[in-house]
């Protein structure tokens, strides 16, 4: 597909005088959702994430077990909507979620800096779901895309799409600290979406600038707007420094007020955390809680 032609039609996003105004519009509406109610909905968002270099089996292990009894003591919070691990660990993960229906996600594709060969992007993600990864996170080739290779770019998120076919959730992360323009990030989220994004994610939490508010209302708009014109629902996932509950009420409610109620559930709003699951547990439940 020629994606540099196809973005035409989807304009060059939001300025930054309009991403103000919003962002401080948010803020003036944020104060309402500081709540129980809104607090679980972000928990039952989360890709609770364990991407470190001293993971290990055992380690693994553990952090799933420990997501997957969740429900055991807390049986009024809704579980989290996936663990996210390295593809090494993915078959690790599935054992230790057994029957309980969590879903996996891997990233993939030479996470972080997607800097390798696309057959080795492409077997590593097959491999992540052949050994059970229900959902896969990829990062678009950054330079080449800052290089104004666009069909480049959206090529090999295609074929990514192709390879792992319509049943995995394929979320793409733009790493929207390093792409730093609206133009950019709103030209990456376009091209994502249409080599088959089911998710646009923010950044890989490996970069020196992670999720930004700025970068999410681009991405957000961008959403709405290629759901106008396709008629195509894409999710939106923050990831990357997002550690208290109101890091997360804050991309929770930008996605409020863009794309609206129904974007708010875990088939379309994602939040990727590591630290996050006990500061939003200790809101829910009203007292300190590290249970993660």
């Amino acid at each position: 597909m020629e994606y540099s032609s196809n973005l035409k039609k989807f304009g060059t996003g939001v300025s930054s005088a309009e991403i103000e105004e919003i962002l401080a519009a948010v803020r003036r509406v944020l104060p309402k959702n500081r709540n129980k109610k809104v607090y679980k909905r972000c928990f039952g968002a989360i890709d609770l994430t364990s991407l470190n270099s001293t993971d290990s089996k055992d380690r693994i292990d553990r952090f799933v077990t420990r997501a997957v009894e969740l429900p055991d003591r807390y049986p009024d919070v809704p579980n989290v909507a996936s663990v996210c691990v390295y593809p090494v660990f993915v078959e690790t993960a599935g054992m230790a979620i057994g029957d309980s229906g969590m879903s996996i996600t891997s990233v993939c594709g030479g996470f972080p800096s997607s800097q390798t060969y696309l057959e080795v992007k492409m077997l590593e993600t097959a491999m992540a779901v052949e050994n059970g990864a229900d959902e896969v996170d990829v990062v678009i080739s950054i330079g080449e895309f800052l290089n104004g290779e666009y069909d480049l770019m959206g090529n090999e998120i295609e074929m990514l799409r192709n390879e792992i076919g319509d049943d995995i959730v394929l979320k793409v992360i733009l790493e929207s600290g390093i792409l730093a323009s609206p133009e950019a990030i709103h030209r990456a989220s376009v091209i994502a979406m249409s080599a088959g994004a089911d998710f646009i994610k923010t950044s890989t939490g490996k970069a020196a600038v992670a999720a930004t508010p700025e970068a999410a209302v681009v991405m957000c708009r961008a959403i709405r707007t290629f759901a106008e014109k396709t008629g195509r629902q894409v999710g939106f996932k923050a990831a990357g420094g997002i550690s208290t509950e109101e890091d997360a009420l804050l991309y929770y409610t930008i996605t409020e007020q863009i794309l609206g109620e129904e974007w708010l559930t875990p088939e379309r709003f994602r939040i990727g955390a590591s630290g996050l699951g006990n500061r939003l547990l200790s809101a829910i439940v009203g007292e300190s809680v590290v249970y993660f």
